[in-house]
């Protein structure tokens, strides 16, 4: 029977790829086979993960980006185009957030800083349109394509804190299914856009948010967990999965426009 998950030689390029997230899925996909193009701005980071795949008997390539800087993003593409001659699949994995586009418990909107919300809403929102616009125009004019976005909760429901992050992923909710439609009916069927909203994961980057340095779980902790049925933070490869059946043509060939949670169960529960 045909494996329905075969992406062996694919071109996958992932922006953010050297990031906590992006690392794990390039490791995870050119292990599956896929030519893996490593876009991100840590050229250290970025070399260092190329050199692991390589080790590792994968094909990797790394390219310093700027995923808000259109020229770069073009001479990105040529260079891919020029080493592989295709491009198959882009993950949108790039993003982050800044302290003053937050709202801390003891802040309110009025102390919200214009300027760093504006920069989150750039990274986020505007550095998921660019590269879809520059590395989708290569494949429309193959006809074939797959991009997957990378959302969040807060653009599910809205969670305290997180205005600038929140309401940039929200807009990249709408996006997604805005250019699903976009692609399948102005260029192909064969032009699928999709998004995955990982849910709470336990990272370095925020470990310290949700535990104390004695390891105690914050209130913030409390909350999370309190509402994900499962009962616990997930981990960074259990999107891996999800990921593969998004971006294979074969399992996901009729699947487009949808915002994927795995989340143990985060957004679908009430709380009640």
């Amino acid at each position: 029977m045909k494996n329905l998950f075969d992406i062996r030689g694919r071109v996958v390029v992932v922006t953010g790829g050297a990031g906590i997230l992006g690392r794990s899925i390039c490791v995870y996909l050119a292990g599956q086979g896929a030519r893996v193009a490593v876009l991100d701005r840590d050229e250290k980071a970025g070399e260092a993960l190329v050199g692991e795949i390589r080790a590792a008997g994968g094909d990797a390539l790394f390219f310093a980006t700027d995923v808000l800087n259109r020229e770069v993003l073009v001479s990105n593409r040529e260079a891919i185009l020029g080493a592989w001659g295709q491009i198959d699949i882009l993950l949108n994995a790039a993003g982050g957030n800044m302290g003053g586009a937050t709202i801390a418990p003891d802040k309110s909107f009025l102390d919200l800083e214009i300027e760093a919300f504006r920069k989150v809403v750039d990274l986020n929102l505007f550095g998921t349109v660019l590269p879809t616009t520059v590395f989708g125009e290569a494949m429309t004019a193959r006809r074939k394509g797959v991009i997957v976005n990378f959302c969040s909760e807060s653009a599910l429901r809205p969670l305290t804190r997180v205005v600038g992050y929140g309401a940039a992923k929200a807009a990249i909710a709408n996006y997604t299914k805005y250019m699903a439609a976009e692609l399948a009916m102005k260029f192909s069927p064969e032009m699928r856009v999709n998004a995955i909203v990982p849910g709470f994961l336990l990272t370095n980057q925020n470990r310290a948010l949700l535990f104390t340095a004695d390891g105690q779980p914050t209130a913030r902790t409390d909350k999370i967990l309190r509402n994900t049925p499962m009962d616990r933070f997930g981990e960074s490869k259990e999107l891996l999965g999800t990921l593969l059946w998004l971006t294979s043509n074969e399992a996901a060939s009729f699947v487009t426009g949808i915002v994927v949670p795995v989340d143990g169960g985060f957004s679908a529960y009430s709380g009640v």
